[in-house]
């Protein structure tokens, strides 16, 4: 799994040493908890980068996560709050609650907080 996420890293501009530290932290993907699955398993159970908010200038590991790629091609260009309400999330019963903390953290209002770290430094360089 490592050398197919470490080539696709690149091409996404992670830093090596940040794709080295997402790889080790997230062994399931970030929004259903599947564990990761590699060839000959079906696609959809790969490992995916993901940008939790849609911003690929915010490349830290507070914002670059794994998730599987069924998952991630739900999600697409939406929003973690938006797509959270969407039929895809109903049936797999994914919700603020069950995702892992750092997905947690980049909602908008992770459990109670009203910003997430993301949405924070956004609104710093405004």
């Amino acid at each position: 799994m490592s050398k197919a996420l470490m080539r696709t890293a690149a091409r996404w501009r992670i830093p090596r040493d940040l794709a080295l530290i997402v790889i080790s932290r997230d062994s399931r993907c970030i929004y259903c908890n599947q564990l990761f699955e590699s060839s000959p398993s079906p696609r959809t159970k790969w490992a995916s980068w993901e940008h939790i908010v849609n911003d690929e200038a915010l490349v830290d590991a507070s914002n670059i996560a794994l998730c599987c790629a069924s998952c991630n091609s739900s999600k697409g260009t939406k929003s973690l709050e938006k797509w959270l309400e969407s039929k895809y999330c109903k049936e797999r019963e994914i919700t603020r609650h069950s995702m892992t903390p750092i997905a947690i953290s980049g909602l908008l209002e992770p459990l109670g907080r009203s910003e997430s770290p993301q949405e924070r430094r956004l609104n710093e360089d405004l």
